[in-house]
């Protein structure tokens, strides 16, 4: 019996050599530097998020993986909505974007750009974490990007330098920046406005000087950028839009890594995207409007709708829904709506 025992403890021993072998082998060819993109700073949630993700990172796989933090989409020129692509090449290895940046390469992630879909942000979570939102990243996966949480950019709010905006009439003959899913030019014509596309960048001095009158974002960019310095004194809070940001990495990444290295990517950003959502909430909810009120400080008319009003402005974009809705795919939309309705 103990001759038997003696016998087969060698074989143990030598596979228990031969995985840490095999284990040293994997980490060897782990990159020195991983990059990681984000189009903001740590001046906005998105950014800080981001940041916290790398942390997180280097910290629990002792170095292994080693994140750098690139900010300002500086890895692709600056042109935000090249970040997808480069994620699916290898070019850079994580991403924190908002889906608006991906939808002109993922058409389904439109879906969260339909005007008036998510009200609030009991709707906004039902549908970042139901059928739908699993749907969702099972698409961006076979694309060769891997989404491993949901992070919220907010409620995206229009601002103006000519006057209040409360009705759908309001924005006849505007000149708004919009950003780069042409779903967004469809909205404002819809409205009577007159859209152009220009990146973040371009817009501040095109607000600046008037080429443009207004924009459209979250109040946690509108305050952390300034805008009432670029001639935006109108801001009405309607909640038309609340893009999802993604917390992501490259398939040719996630898939050079150890099951044991990947789990802990993921759960860094399930964590990084939970303080980053909180984040985005802090002074823009109910019982918590210090971002409304530091806008108000700063000279700006803050105009807060009621749900009547909203309506006025969902109906006067019904068409641009219904429009979508055939390129997302209306199976899907339908989904999502029922997934909204069921958190009232």
């Amino acid at each position: 019996m103990k001759t038997l025992f003696r016998y087969a403890a060698v074989p143990a021993a030598v596979l228990s050599l031969f995985l840490s072998a095999a284990g040293l082998a994997a980490a060897a060819d782990y990159k020195q530097e991983y990059r990681l993109s984000t189009n903001v700073n740590d001046a906005f949630p998105l950014g800080r998020g981001a940041q916290e993700w790398a942390r997180l990172v280097n910290e629990r796989t002792d170095g292994r993986i080693q994140v750098k933090w690139y900010p300002g989409s500086s890895l692709v020129g600056g042109e935000t909505t090249r970040e997808f692509t480069a994620l699916r090449q290898g070019g850079i290895d994580f991403n924190v974007s908002s889906v608006i940046n991906w939808s002109p390469h993922v058409k389904e992630l439109n879906l969260f750009l339909l005007p008036f879909l998510v009200p609030d942000d009991k709707a906004f979570d039902a549908l970042t974490s139901g059928a739908v939102a699993d749907e969702l990243f099972e698409i961006v996966r076979k694309r060769g990007v891997v989404p491993l949480a949901w992070g919220e950019n907010g409620a995206r709010e229009i601002s103006n330098s000519k006057h209040e905006i409360r009705k759908p009439e309001d924005l006849k003959g505007l000149k708004f920046r919009v950003v780069g899913s042409p779903i967004f030019n469809d909205i404002y014509t819809a409205l009577g406005a007159n859209p152009t596309q220009m990146t973040f960048a371009d817009a501040q001095p095109a607000l600046q000087s008037g080429v443009v009158d207004g924009q459209e974002n979250p109040i946690s960019l509108f305050v952390g950028a300034k805008m009432h310095t670029l001639g935006q004194t109108y801001l009405t809070k309607w909640n038309y839009v609340n893009d999802p940001l993604v917390f992501a990495v490259s398939a040719k990444a996630w898939d050079s890594w150890s099951p044991e290295d990947r789990e802990i990517v993921r759960q860094a950003a399930l964590e990084a995207a939970r303080n980053e959502v909180a984040a985005t909430r802090q002074g823009v909810s109910p019982g918590d409007d210090a971002l409304i009120q530091q806008a108000i400080a700063q000279g700006v008319q803050v105009t807060l709708l009621s749900d009547e009003e909203k309506a006025a402005f969902a109906q006067a974009t019904q068409p641009v829904l219904e429009k979508w809705s055939k390129t997302i795919g209306e199976e899907l939309v339908r989904k999502a709506q029922q997934e909204v309705a069921a958190s009232r």
